[in-house]
């Protein structure tokens, strides 16, 4: 796996990581009973924590990664090559 591969395989895994953290622990303004008035959406968060959800997702990817990198490394999934023009 090169290094673009690499970074893309990582990107991939952090942001569906990312959208599986998000949810968890999310209060909202309706569920807190605030009230924000008009042209606030009820269903906004009241305090997202996106700075500790933004650092479990990177080590939490880190460690995925990491497995997908090992597994690769030692040949335990094989991909086929690939060559140009071949899609089927």
């Amino acid at each position: 796996m090169g290094p673009a591969l690499s970074i893309a395989v990582y990107l991939t895994i952090w942001w569906m990581v990312f959208l599986m953290i998000l949810p968890i622990g999310v209060i909202s303004h309706a569920e807190a009973g605030i009230d924000r008035g008009d042209g606030t959406d009820p269903a906004s968060p009241v305090d997202p924590k996106l700075k500790k959800k933004f650092i479990t997702t990177s080590w939490v990817s880190a460690i995925i990664f990491a497995v997908v990198w090992l597994v690769f490394f030692f040949h335990l999934i094989v991909l086929p090559p690939m060559t140009v023009g071949s899609f089927s």
